[in-house]
């Protein structure tokens, strides 16, 4: 099976590991452009680019994947599946086609809430007091397509964003734990 990744922080790096130390062969890896940091405004890879790049999977990065370059490079790479984790960009109709067996996302929310960007920070802004990670097929909608997992745990009294995003990201890339 033909896999492209999509993602881009460091909470979508343990999905992209675990497909990979499973077997699985993805044949692409696509990621936010490398943006300038610091005090220099070096343009800098993601942790995605950086995590694909040391295990021999090609990078593609388009400012708008949705473009007809983007696009055309998706259809290019043939995936039976893509696998998306915090990409950063809404997927069209036309991107959601291109996979015979559709896209999974992997969302760090307990769907239908906290739908969309900053989940985790939201979780903690409104003091929840448990939160998990939505393994779910993608639609057109943010973040409303069927959900195929739901893995809950709690959050810490005095656990920070850091802290909760790397246990969601562990969760994520293996739903068994």
């Amino acid at each position: 099976m033909r896999i492209v990744f999509m993602g881009t922080p460091q909470f979508a790096v343990p999905s992209l590991e675990a497909l990979l130390d499973a077997g699985y062969d993805v044949v692409g890896a696509f990621t936010q452009p490398d943006r300038p940091v610091g005090r220099g405004h070096k343009l800098a890879a993601c942790p995605v680019k950086e995590a694909a790049l040391r295990r021999g999977v090609p990078v593609y990065q388009f400012e708008r994947l949705r473009s007809e370059e983007g696009l055309a490079c998706l259809r290019g790479l043939a995936p039976d599946l893509v696998v998306t984790a915090a990409f950063g960009q809404i997927l069209s109709q036309a991107l959601l086609d291109v996979p015979r067996l559709g896209t999974v996302n992997v969302h760090a929310s307990l769907l239908p809430a906290y739908r969309g960007a900053a989940p985790i920070n939201w979780c903690i802004i409104n003091g929840e007091t448990k939160t998990g990670v939505t393994t779910m097929l993608t639609d057109a909608g943010v973040d409303t397509g069927d959900m195929l997992l739901r893995r809950e745990t709690d959050i810490g009294e005095m656990e920070t964003a850091g802290e909760l995003t790397e246990r969601l990201a562990q969760l994520g890339a293996d739903p068994a734990r």
